[in-house]
C-alpha cells in the first residue's frame, strides 16, 4: 500500500513523500530542504530510494546534495545544466519505475524552460500528478523563463489528463489563488464553494492539496481561458479585445502578478 503525504518546508513549500508501508521504502519530490526530509524519514523509519525533481529553482533542489550523500538514492530530473546530482536525466515521454509503478514524464516549460511533471495512473487508486510550480490549486506558476504561449500549452497538456487525477503541486498558495479567481469570476458558484472549503482547511492548519483536474477545470481561471466569462473579464481589465485564449492567459498572468 503506497501513500503520499506532504512534508512542509520553508514558508509554503510541500515536499511530497511517497512511501510503501510494507517495504519501508520512500521517494520524495522536490526536496528543497534536506533536514525536514531526514527528520520525516527517521520518524517514519523509511529508507529513501529515489528523488524526483521538477525544475531547477533552489527551493526544489536545495536538499538534493545532502540527501544523496546520506541515503544514496537514485535521482531523476530534467535535462538541465542548472541542476547537478541528477543520475537519470529525463525528457518528454520518458518513463521510470517508482516503487514498482510506472511514471510518465511530461514536459511543461513556462515557469522555467526545464520544467517537467510526473504522471502515474497506478501509484494510488486514481491517477496522480506531481506538477511542481506549473499548475497550482486555483492558479499557475509565474513566467520566469518561458513565454505565455509555452505555459498555456503546458497547462493544456495537464488539463487533458483524466478528470480524477490528483494534483500534487509544490506550494500552499490556494487561498490567494482563489481570491484572485473570485475577482475574475465572481459569479462562479463552484469557486465560491471551493473558497469556503479551503478557508475551513486552512483555519484548521490543514493542507488544501491535493486537488483534482476536474476541480481545477471548474475553478482555476488559468485553465478556463476559453470561457466567455473569463475572456470578457480580462478584456474589461485591460480595456481592449483579446483575440485568442493565449492572449487571455497572458492577461491573467500579468494581472495575477500584481494582485
Amino acid at each position: 500500500m503506497l501513500s503520499i503525504s506532504p512534508i512542509p518546508a520553508f514558508n509554503d513549500n510541500y515536499i511530497w513523500l511517497i512511501s510503501d508501508t510494507k517495504t519501508h521504502k520512500a521517494w520524495v519530490v522536490d526536496p528543497g530542504d534536506a533536514k525536514v526530509v531526514i527528520d520525516t524519514l527517521q520518524e517514519k523509519q523509511l529508507q529513501l530510494e529515489g528523488i524526483l525533481i521538477t525544475h531547477h529553482h533552489f527551493d526544489h533542489i536545495g536538499g538534493l546534495k545532502a540527501l544523496k550523500k546520506l541515503f544514496k538514492p537514485t535521482t531523476y530530473g530534467p535535462e538541465s545544466d542548472a541542476i547537478h546530482d541528477i543520475d537519470v536525466p529525463l525528457k518528454a515521454n520518458d518513463t521510470l519505475t517508482l516503487l514498482n509503478h510506472s511514471v510518465n514524464v511530461v514536459a511543461v516549460p513556462g515557469h522555467t524552460l526545464d520544467h517537467i511533471a510526473y504522471f502515474s495512473e497506478t501509484l494510488l487508486s486514481q491517477p496522480v500528478l506531481f506538477c511542481g510550480d506549473t499548475l497550482f490549486a486555483g492558479g499557475c506558476g509565474r513566467l520566469f523563463e518561458g513565454s505565455p504561449q509555452q505555459l498555456y500549452q503546458s497547462l493544456q497538456q495537464l488539463a487533458h489528463l483524466p478528470a480524477n487525477t490528483l494534483v500534487y503541486c509544490a506550494h500552499e498558495y490556494t487561498q490567494n489563488n482563489l481570491a484572485f479567481a473570485h475577482t475574475v469570476e465572481p459569479d462562479n458558484a463552484e469557486l465560491a464553494a471551493r473558497r469556503q472549503h479551503v478557508t475551513q482547511l486552512r483555519n484548521n492548519h490543514q493542507p488544501t492539496l491535493p486537488s483534482t483536474i476536474a476541480e481545477e477545470l471548474s475553478t482555476n481561471p488559468f485553465l478556463r481561458c476559453t470561457e466567455l466569462t473569463v475572456k470578457q473579464r480580462c478584456e474589461s481589465h485591460v480595456q481592449q479585445s483579446l483575440a485568442s485564449p493565449v492572449d487571455v492567459f497572458a492577461t491573467l498572468r500579468r494581472w495575477k502578478d500584481h494582485f
